[in-house]
């Protein structure tokens, strides 16, 4: 029989390094967060993790797909919205958004990966963006009816008259990222989507931005979702609003309100 006595000096240490794993093991925090984001969250994400013993799992989506996914249930702790409207749609269906503040601004860019499209066009100074669309060509866009790029899109073409012609015309995009593809894949010949989605591309360039009048402020604000006592989140919303991660967005094209902080 083998005596188990005298190996206890060996074992004790070996289960003092095993078992507090799962107690230590990183946070895991949750970030829904608008597809617009995704470059420039992705690289401030591993700048965060690279800094702090946390792991944390970006969801991308349009904001109207994340907000209900959130009032359904889904266990994000930070929601970061590309329109306040789906963030106040949020609080109105009484799920308990902490800390909330705006973190972020775009523009609505029009673009075009056609070697047929002028260099320039800017909305509401040069012609109609209908005669950058062949008979049979439709215009790129977020879905209207819940997409905040889509939303945006349609009060500045209501702004400047373009709105009832180019209805039937429209390519609707489940989020800005999906309008942005069939841009750069050549399926449209043009395309509203932010300035920051434009950037982040290799295939699409400017042609011209919208007048700001146009439109709602295109603005992100962020949100713990019932999450003020997981310390991990909190830390990390905190941090978002820092010069460094801030600094990471700008690189993006977005509009930090540095300025103004």
């Amino acid at each position: 029989m083998i005596n188990l006595a005298i190996y206890r000096p060996l074992i004790a240490p070996l289960l003092m390094m095993v078992m507090p794993t799962a107690s230590y093991a990183a946070a895991n925090i949750q970030v829904a967060a608008a597809a617009s984001l995704t470059d420039a969250l992705n690289e401030a994400i591993a700048t965060y993790e690279a800094q702090h013993d946390v792991s944390v799992t970006p969801i991308y989506a349009s904001s109207s797909t994340l907000a209900r996914q959130i009032a359904s249930g889904s266990p994000a702790a930070l929601f970061i919205s590309a329109n306040v409207e789906w963030m106040d749609w949020l609080e109105a269906q009484g799920i308990n958004v902490q800390k909330r503040s705006d973190l972020l601004y775009n523009r609505l860019a029009l673009v075009s990966a056609s070697p047929d499209a002028p260099e320039h066009f800017t909305p509401g100074e040069d012609a109609r963006i209908a005669t950058l669309l062949g008979e049979r060509d439709r215009l790129s866009v977020g879905d209207p009816d819940h997409v905040p790029a889509g939303i945006y899109t349609q009060q500045a073409l209501e702004a400047l008259g373009e709105w009832e012609e180019l209805l039937p015309r429209l390519a609707r995009g489940n989020d800005v990222r999906a309008a942005l593809a069939l841009v750069e894949r050549q399926e449209t010949p043009a395309g509203v989507v932010y300035q920051t989605d434009a950037l982040a591309s290799q295939q699409v360039r400017v042609l011209g931005l919208f007048p700001p009048e146009t439109h709602a402020p295109i603005t992100y604000p962020i949100a713990l979702i019932d999450a003020e006592q997981n310390d991990a989140a909190v830390a990390l919303r905190q941090w978002f609003e820092s010069e460094e991660a801030l600094s990471i967005f700008a690189q993006y094209g977005f509009d930090t309100g540095m300025d103004a902080r």
